[in-house]
């Protein structure tokens, strides 16, 4: 395939600033064909165009040669690859000057680590042991799954309180992720399980085991399969001369296990671009570590090339102080300075307040405000370190008729009438699917765990075949609904075309939705947009296997009607609201014990994160940006009426050398020696000096 070179070599590099565009044409050479180029890490601090400029560098590669085909993109969402290759497309037309250059039909390869890793095991699935029709088990099933060998071992029947099948399937992977033995995994992250440390060893083992025989992998498995092959020399050699050129968004937020298959795909480095924040680095819950960004340059010989991005083009520049303010006291980082042209706005606030009570009503107040200045709800957020922060000023919004939505909410797969439909999809695929079978098979009426699990054994031993099922006499509690299920079974596993299965499957299960959920309509609205999506996909396993690695969000099940309005508050925990920004922000519970969690700081990585938690919220904010600081909490549980409660300090992230940055309200006065005035003192009067003597004195 030949690519044009651009007419202006320089025309789509105009709006560029000086940053972006080195980071752009870092290691190309205008007057031959890239084929290769030396590593190089792009420091991108928010709101500084990270999306743009790894876009501009995709599209320049192109245009200087480079095949599309042999370009790996690998992104956190599957919408933002699809966005960033939108973003390829545009720019290489402008490049071109309106020619053709279909961009979307030739990057092949681009995605999320956990979609790519999958396209590559089923690739070569043959060549390293894998079925090739394998199933993915989302969370949900794969926690499943993990209770049926927690129960077969008998785990649940131990004296102690062995841990429930999310927290070992929660161990399991954050061993695996971070490439640890389960007993450090423990005492990193779960010190409460030590004790347990030798039988959930014996879990995984049995859980990895299980997971083999029925042809299934899991999240996790996506990932070290891939780890594992690119330690197969052949195959190994056979995938890295796949790509030319690797890039990478949000590499912060990666894992020991991501790195480690970065390193393995090109060892040298060739090739390879990564993009992030370390200052952004918030997700050590779920293995990513810091440490992959801050590192990164010394992987390679020599070593790799570091361009920061610095120019903000989100917030006004006294935020943009106060935020540089907070992370400079951080721990080991890469050293930045967010600035930005848009000199004016005010500084920050930093709202001190009596309680809580008093903090959603200041909130409320404030966000109304906006709201009649012209800066409509949608436009405003409020964040929180952690969801239970919000409930007071959900009640309160509720009360006011203030329309709201709360990130994160129910997420498509686990809602319940779509894991339905997805289970008798995946048994179809692969009837040595166990979880998935037995979560169908439950669905029809009078059939119940012990017939499910006898049914399972007859179609085992028929070699796993699902013509099993029609030569099984009907369970006697349910042989009326078995021939209909069976019939099913039957067309879904002997269909050569894809297209109208779906629609063939909600003919038999749609008058279950009525007998098992009370409140179908909703769910039958998630249903059509299932089947909708299932016409956009080529065959059943794409189907799943995309569902499954990115999944929509759902209006039926838990979630409930979806609310309808003209406008509505957006409330998220942080970690909920990176990527995101809205004009005005508002902060709820910064003190101590709130940011940071006072679950949080056993050690300084992570009091290091949680400041960068802090961080991430406060650069979220384009225009306004409140900071609030309850000073006191009152002790749950008392009394009506009870005044008794604990005094908070201010979060150690906002020293009082940095206030200056801070407007400071309130109706308090501020000492200015880090400690705020107590409550005003009670009008009697106590002498305590005469009490503390009379406690020496000897009785006559």
């Amino acid at each position: 395939m030949n690519y044009l070179p651009a007419q202006d070599p320089s025309s789509y590099l105009d709006g560029l600033n000086p940053a972006q565009r080195a980071a752009v044409v870092f290691g190309v050479a205008a007057e031959r064909p890239v084929r290769s180029t030396p590593p190089l890490l792009i420091i991108a601090g928010a709101g500084t165009g990270k999306t743009s400029t790894l876009a501009h560098r995709v599209a320049h590669l192109i245009l200087n040669g480079a095949d599309p085909r042999r370009i790996l993109l690998l992104t956190f969402a599957r919408r933002m690859a699809a966005e960033m290759t939108r973003r390829v497309e545009r720019i290489c037309a402008t490049a071109l000057k309106g020619r053709t250059f279909a961009v979307g039909d030739t990057i092949e390869w681009s995605g999320t680590f956990h979609a790519v890793g999958a396209k590559l095991l089923r690739l070569y699935a043959e060549n390293i042991g894998l079925e090739p029709e394998f199933s993915i088990l989302d969370r949900s099933d794969a926690a499943d799954l993990m209770d049926l060998v927690r129960d077969d071992l008998e785990l649940s029947r131990t004296g102690g309180r062995f841990p429930k099948k999310a927290t070992c399937l929660a161990i399991y992977s954050y061993a695996v992720n971070a490439q640890i033995p389960v007993r450090e995994a423990l005492d990193r992250a779960f010190p409460w399980c030590r004790e347990w440390a030798e039988p959930l060893t014996g879990l995984f083992a049995r859980y990895v085991e299980t997971k083999q025989a029925q042809a299934v992998l899991d999240y996790d498995d996506l990932l070290l399969y891939w780890s594992q092959m690119m330690q197969t020399g052949e195959i190994a050699r056979l995938v890295s001369e796949r790509f030319d050129h690797i890039l990478v968004d949000e590499y912060q937020d990666t894992n020991a296990l991501q790195a480690s298959i970065l390193v393995s795909l090109k060892p040298d480095g060739t090739g390879v671009t990564v993009v992030g924040d370390d200052a952004q680095a918030i997700y050590s819950f779920r293995s990513a570590t810091v440490r992959n960004i801050l590192d990164f340059p010394s992987c390679f010989d020599p070593p790799a090339e570091v361009v920061r991005l610095e120019q903000n083009y989100r917030s006004t520049q006294p935020i943009l102080e106060a935020c540089n303010r907070v992370i400079a006291h951080a721990g080991e980082s890469v050293t930045k300075t967010l600035f930005t042209t848009r000199a004016d706005g005010r500084r920050p606030l930093l709202a001190m307040v009596s309680d809580e009570t008093a903090q959603v009503d200041v909130v409320i107040e404030r966000i109304l405000a906006n709201r009649e200045a012209g800066t409509e709800l949608r436009d405003q957020a409020v964040l929180f370190r952690t969801s239970h922060h919000a409930s007071q000023l959900e009640v309160e919004l509720v009360r006011r008729n203030i329309p709201f939505v709360k990130f994160g909410g129910l997420k498509f797969l686990e809602a319940s009438h779509v894991k339905d439909i997805l289970a008798v999809l995946r048994w179809a695929e692969n009837p040595r699917d166990q979880v998935s079978a037995l979560r169908v098979l439950k669905l029809i009426p009078g059939v119940g765990p012990k017939t499910a699990r006898r049914v399972l054994v007859a179609v085992e031993r028929d070699g796993h075949s699902l013509s099993a099922l029609d030569r099984l006499p009907p369970p006697s509690t349910a042989a009326e609904a078995w021939p209909d299920f069976v019939g099913v079974m039957m067309e879904l596993a002997a269909a050569q075309r894809w297209q109208g299965q779906v629609e063939r499957l909600r003919v038999w299960y749609d008058p279950l939705l009525d007998l098992l959920y009370d409140d179908p309509r909703p769910r039958r609205g998630d249903l059509d947009q299932l089947e909708r999506m299932a016409a956009q996909h080529p065959t059943r396993s794409s189907f799943l296997t995309d569902l499954t690695l990115d999944p929509p969000e759902a209006s039926g099940g838990e979630a409930g009607v979806p609310l309808k309005d003209e406008d509505w508050l957006t409330l998220s925990t942080i970690h909920s609201a990176k990527g995101q920004e809205w004009r005005a922000v508002f902060v709820l519970n910064v003190v101590d014990g709130c940011i940071p969690s006072d679950l949080a700081t056993g050690t300084p990585e992570e009091i290091d994160e949680e400041r960068r938690l802090l961080y991430v919220a406060m650069t979220r904010a384009r225009d306004n940006l409140v900071l609030m600081q309850p000073l006191r909490f009152f002790i749950r549980g008392q009394a009506r009426g009870g005044n008794a409660h604990v005094l908070a300090p201010r979060s150690r992230f906002l020293t009082c050398t940095d206030l200056d940055a801070f407007e400071l309200v309130g109706d308090r006065l501020y000492r200015g020696t880090g400690e705020e005035i107590a409550d005003a003192p009670p009008s009697a009067s106590v002498d305590l000096k005469a009490q503390i003597r009379a406690m020496w004195q000897i009785a006559q």
